[in-house]
C-alpha cells in the first residue's frame, strides 16, 4: 500500500489471480488492495458494489476463460466480465461441478 494507514480495500493471494477477495464493503470507484504473494499493491475502479468476503476481477475475463483464485482454477465465466466487476454466481460457474446439469 502506497500509505501504511490506510487497510486495503481487497486481498488477492497470488501474482496472477484474476479476483480478489474484498476485505470490507466497497462501493463503485477506486479502491485500493494488495497480494499474499505478488505485487505490494493494485487499484482497481470498481464498476459494481462488492460486499464483504466477495469477489471482484482484477483483470478482464472472457466468457469461457478459467477464474483463478489462489493460483487455482476455482471457476469458469459465464460471460465476459470486465476488470472491476463484481464476480459471483451471476457470472461465474464452479469449476468443480463443471459437468453437472443443475
Amino acid at each position: 500500500m502506497t500509505d501504511a494507514s490506510r487497510e486495503p480495500g481487497f486481498l488477492a493471494h497470488y501474482d496472477g489471480d484474476v479476483v480478489a477477495v474484498a476485505v470490507r464493503d466497497l462501493e463503485p470507484g477506486l479502491v485500493e488492495g494488495g497480494y499474499l504473494r505478488g505485487p505490494a499493491s493494485v487499484t482497481v475502479e470498481l464498476h459494481d458494489p462488492v460486499p464483504l468476503g466477495h469477489k471482484l476481477a482484477l483483470a478482464d475475463i472472457k466468457a469461457g476463460d478459467d477464474v483463478i483464485e489462489y493460483g487455482l482454477r476455482i471457476g469458469i465465466a459465464t460471460e465476459d466480465i470486465s476488470r472491476g466487476s463484481y464476480v459471483h454466481i451471476h457470472n461465474v460457474r464452479s469449476a468443480r461441478w463443471q459437468n453437472s446439469v443443475a
